[in-house]
């Protein structure tokens, strides 16, 4: 599928169009609407390649204004969203007949695979025109991208473990991802989730590192009634939920021995019991684990089970940092402008030389995460169309290293040149920086280690989670 291929997604409900969207952000240019007329519009000025159209529940008259929208611009093709036995094919207008492709589902989210299955048929000249379709009879005509396809990385290394890492997906193995935050290791582990054959069933993540100790076993393994204070009722974990589905680990560094152990046995034999219970479970989903950090080291000192770690490893893909993908960073950086233009209805004509050379000559710390922030920022505080460097965030343009300095790589010298400013006090104690300021600096002082940043700040980790989640600062740590 080309890069350039352009999508308006239209739904009511913003929890749709954060789902949806976030499934179909690295293969589509989105445009997001939340009415038909705005959609319209849209479609009517940039000639999509596709439009998503929410028509769950709707009336007549919505379902008369999308197949106008179809019908006034022919090279647009479009996915409709219904409840399960709302619409039939035989609705559909003839003049649309091998246009649409029709998607039940219930809940904001739901049926994603389908709706990428539908969208690859329709673009490459198949008539699908039901879900049913895209889930299996056709299966067989539809050619789905290859990870490194979608990733369109253009450095070899990372070429390199993509292939391999496709290899991988397509077995029903344990895989293990480390990197630095914000490397796309989420990101990733979505798209082995979408290159298996687990791909109809949910991928579910665990953030390990968000969750106190304690809580860690209920969330995987569930719990039940009187277990332990708060369990008023039984609860089913992570790994029950996620059925024949993945499970995605993050932060899998954190776990304390004893909760080594028992995902060991889940590993290797597939059973476990809940919390407070005797009843043992067969697990069916399957496990990717992620780090920060590697785990040798952690093995070394004792604080990670040896044994654990080598049944990860045994298919284990180290990411590389952004800072030594530089031939990605300019692509990446066209298309984060170009995403995040679209969404906030931004036109950007220019892209400066001085800008991308800015990009390249900064180490991101942050890696492709911080990257798209400070593009989104970029775009945000562009004039008259441009963007040039002085759009960038201060600490982008902070990182500008010169050529004769030899004291030490380009990433020490920032983060040493940046830590020398940031605050080293707990909360408390700076009240003339607001909480918000504070949290961004501290995680820019440790590298968006949220381990570091909630030790700098004097609060657990779990508060820090919650503040960021406030402050909606989530894009900024993995």
């Amino acid at each position: 599928m080309d890069s350039v291929d352009l999508l308006v997604l239209c739904s009511s409900q913003p929890d749709l169009l954060r789902n949806i969207g976030t499934r179909l952000a690295s293969r589509f240019r989105l445009l997001e609407s939340y009415s038909l007329a705005e959609a319209s519009q849209m479609v009517q000025l940039h000639r999509p390649a596709l439009a998503l159209l929410d028509l769950r529940h709707a009336n007549a008259q919505r379902f008369n204004r999308a197949w106008a929208l179809g019908q006034n611009v022919e090279t647009t093709k479009l996915i409709v969203l219904t409840a399960p036995g709302e619409l039939t094919e035989d609705r559909i207008p003839v003049e649309l007949q091998g246009r649409v492709a029709l998607v039940e589902c219930k809940l904001p989210g739901e049926n994603g695979s389908a709706i990428l299955k539908c969208a690859e048929s329709l673009l490459t000249g198949f008539t699908s025109v039901h879900a049913k379709e895209a889930n299996g009879v056709r299966n067989d005509q539809i050619e789905q991208p290859s990870i490194a396809e979608k990733c369109r990385t253009r450095t070899p290394a990372l070429q390199q473990i993509l292939k391999r890492l496709e290899v991988a997906a397509r077995h029903d193995v344990t895989i293990l991802l480390i990197g630095e935050t914000g490397s796309g290791k989420t990101h990733l582990a979505r798209m082995i989730h979408e290159s298996s054959s687990r791909r109809d069933e949910p991928l579910l993540t665990v953030a390990c590192g968000a969750l106190p100790g304690e809580l860690i076993e209920s969330e995987l393994f569930g719990h039940v009634k009187g277990a332990f204070t708060s369990a008023h009722a039984d609860k089913e974990g992570k790994f029950l939920a996620a059925g024949r589905g993945t499970i995605l680990l993050d932060e899998i560094d954190v776990l304390t021995p004893e909760q080594q152990v028992k995902l060991l046995r889940v590993i290797e034999d597939g059973l476990f019991e809940p919390v407070g219970s005797n009843a043992t479970n067969k697990v069916a989903a399957r496990i990717i684990a992620a780090s920060n950090v590697e785990l040798q080291p952690l093995v070394n000192s004792g604080r990670f089970r040896a044994d654990l770690y080598y049944r990860l490893n045994t298919l284990s893909f180290v990411i590389p940092p952004l800072r030594s993908r530089l031939p990605d960073i300019e692509p990446l950086a066209r298309h984060f402008v170009n995403l995040h233009a679209a969404s906030h209805s931004i036109t950007i004509n220019k892209i400066d030389d001085a800008f991308i050379a800015a990009l390249v000559r900064y180490p991101w710390p942050g890696n492709v995460r911080e990257m798209e922030n400070a593009i989104r920022s970029a775009v945000i505080y562009s004039q008259q169309g441009i963007l040039t460097a002085d759009t960038l965030p201060p600490n982008v343009l902070a990182g500008h290293v010169d050529e004769t300095n030899a004291g030490g790589s380009s990433e020490e010298s920032e983060i040493a040149a940046l830590a020398s400013q940031l605050p080293s006090e707990s909360l408390g104690n700076r009240m003339e920086l607001t909480e918000k300021q504070m949290i961004e600096q501290a995680l820019l002082n440790n590298r968006f280690s949220r381990t570091k940043t909630a030790e700098q700040l004097g609060i657990s980790r779990v508060t820090l989670y919650n503040k960021m989640k406030k402050y909606g600062m989530m894009q900024m740590s993995k």
